[in-house]
């Protein structure tokens, strides 16, 4: 059974961090694509970061130089380290994979003072 469970959503103020975690199981997760979406209420899920199986990341220039995406392919899981949050980066974030196409159930991001 393939599945994404993502974990490490909170509540945090303007200017904090976060980690999010997304382990993987019923994939072969180094030859995956990996990578992080969120969809904030009232607009499109979009693409934040991803990374291949050989460690080459992307990311979107809203969150560049504040985000990182990583892995560790020996433990099945993909990370997001938001650093410098700010407001609109409050959405709901997804895990995703490409062999298959898989998502996961989301958690929540929320910035505020």
């Amino acid at each position: 059974q393939v599945q994404l469970v993502e974990s490490g959503g909170g509540l945090v103020q303007p200017g904090g961090s976060l980690r999010l975690s997304c382990k993987a199981s019923g994939i072969i997760f180094v030859i995956n694509i990996m990578a992080w979406y969120r969809q904030a209420p009232g607009k499109e899920r979009e693409l934040v970061a991803s990374i291949t199986g050989g460690g080459y990341t992307n990311y979107a220039d809203s969150v560049k130089g504040r985000f990182t995406i990583s892995r560790d392919n020996a433990k099945n899981t993909v990370y997001l380290q938001m650093n410098s949050l700010k407001a609109e980066d409050t959405a709901v974030y997804y895990c995703s994979s490409t062999k298959p196409q898989v998502w996961g159930q989301g958690t929540q991001v929320t910035v505020s003072s």
